[in-house]
């Protein structure tokens, strides 16, 4: 089709009308929250866990390792309203994302109840629910429906039933791209009225060993269990947990602004000879020239890049070529690229969302945390051995402005999205005094009193050295 003649479905608004993420919340593989995240990454953690006890770990059919989630049988099931009746037999996914839900609104500045009767919309983007199998079909003499703790496309409908919102609720399933679909789905049902507001909520757990087994014989798995994105070691990722939920938002309405979703595109490559799983990078090519062809947004305005980047020997090659060929064209120096995966492998449905976790921190602090087990490139990448992408191996200062972020499922649904940082000094409203101050909290145990009352001395002594030479 002529270029010309293709419609442009972006459209340019005021900066108040603007989408943006005004919170977030999350889980990740040995990080409980997005501030433990954030410190492991930084320091070039490998989440990863040999010893995760979820299956045995003598079979030698599978890798030995997983990213595994802590804590994931816990749940306040009655802050939630849910019966014990039916709670034991409820995903686990599901409570970690009611939990999660209300901390992200939380973090957005909103109390949760002030949602009830909204026109908000709840998105989930959850693909294999390895759940549904065991309890479904290998327990189906435990009491209670089962069906109704794990049935996928009911989860966005709880989530909505908790807080009482009245905006579309449903699943999205494009497999590793599920999570941007919905960042995707959720932009454009607030930009088109639909809906005020959207919580886009996203999980993965590997709890069967049965779906590992098949994604190993797929040949998508290293043999290890360590990813090494673009590395001449890697042969594929690790599987793992995440849990993470974000809060979209019109920039009026919102009371934090993380930053601005400027816009979002997906495709599909369609047909192609070598196979469904294997990716196409001519559509992968054509997406990001639309895409930044449709929002105007030259590409030598992008700071960085987060790949989708498993590892995997088909797709990274094929990933790296597209960025190159649409993208260098444009630009007179390297672009920054890396991949999260490399510190917690990959999370499937989730992983858009962990990419956007660590895009948001890049943000926050104005550094870009590093790709890890990058030691050298493989012969078939020429944009990096050629200087044209420069991988971010060490902590590096962030530039501010736009970062593309690109997600791929393997079935041949693409995406990318791009975020802007919010430019606005942040400024302390409070009185300018060192006055003690009353701080209020509460637990069901002494070991969650004391982790708050952890944190909060940890903020208070931050806060302190940070302005003591300030006059506060």
């Amino acid at each position: 089709m002529d270029r010309n003649k293709r419609f442009n479905p972006y459209v340019s608004v005021d900066a108040e009308e603007e989408i943006v993420i005004s919170g977030i919340a999350g889980r990740f593989p040995n990080s409980d929250n997005i501030k433990e995240f954030e410190e492991n990454i930084f320091n070039k953690m490998d989440l990863g866990s040999n010893n995760h006890h979820r299956w045995t770990e003598y079979n030698y059919e599978m890798p030995p390792r997983i990213g595994k989630m802590n804590n994931i049988q816990k749940f306040d099931a009655e802050f939630f309203d849910i019966p014990a009746s039916e709670v034991h037999v409820l995903d686990p996914g599901i409570r970690m994302l009611l939990e999660h839900t209300y901390e992200a609104i939380i973090d957005a500045g909103v109390n949760p109840a002030e949602l009830q009767g909204s026109n908000t919309s709840v998105v989930t983007a959850i693909s294999v629910s390895d759940t549904y199998l065991d309890l479904i079909y290998e327990k189906p003499h435990i009491a209670g429906l089962p069906i109704l703790g794990c049935n996928k496309a009911m989860i966005a409908n709880r989530i909505s039933y908790w807080l009482g919102v009245t905006g579309p609720s449903y699943n999205i399933d494009t497999a590793c791209s599920s999570s941007h679909f919905a960042m995707v789905e959720a932009y454009r049902m607030i930009r088109s009225g639909i809906c005020e507001a959207a919580i886009v909520a996203s999980v993965n757990l590997c709890i069967h060993p049965f779906i590992t087994r098949q994604f190993f014989h797929l040949g998508v798995l290293s043999v290890d269990g360590y990813c090494r994105p673009y590395d001449e070691e890697g042969a594929g990722y690790m599987r793992s947990d995440t849990a993470v939920v974000v809060y979209l938002q019109k920039a009026k309405d919102a009371r934090r602004i993380y930053a601005t979703f400027v816009y979002g595109k997906t495709n599909c490559d369609g047909f192609k000879e070598e196979g469904i799983t294997f990716p196409s990078f001519d559509k992968q090519k054509m997406l990001l020239e639309e895409f930044y062809e449709e929002c105007g947004i030259s590409p030598i305005k992008l700071s960085y890049m987060e790949a989708h980047a498993t590892g995997t020997l088909a797709g990274d090659p094929v990933e790296l070529q597209a960025i190159d060929e649409a993208l260098y064209a444009k630009r007179d120096i390297p672009l920054l690229l890396g991949s999260v995966k490399s510190n917690i492998g990959h999370s499937e449905s989730v992983s858009g969302h962990c990419q956007i976790a660590k895009v948001l921190i890049a943000m926050e602090t104005g550094i870009i945390a590093p790709t890890i087990h990058f030691k050298r490139p493989r012969k078939d990448m020429t944009a990096i051995i050629e200087g044209r992408v420069k991988i971010v191996t060490e902590p590096t200062e962030w530039k501010g402005g736009y970062i593309g972020i690109n997600s791929f499922g393997f079935g041949g649904a693409n995406c990318h999205i791009l975020l802007k940082s919010n430019p606005t000094i942040k400024v302390n409203n409070g009185t300018d005094d060192n006055l003690p101050r009353l701080v209020a909290i509460s637990g069901r145990t002494e070991e969650a009193v004391k982790i708050i009352l952890d944190d909060v001395s940890i903020h208070y002594i931050i806060y302190f050295t940070n302005n003591r030479n300030h006059g506060c």
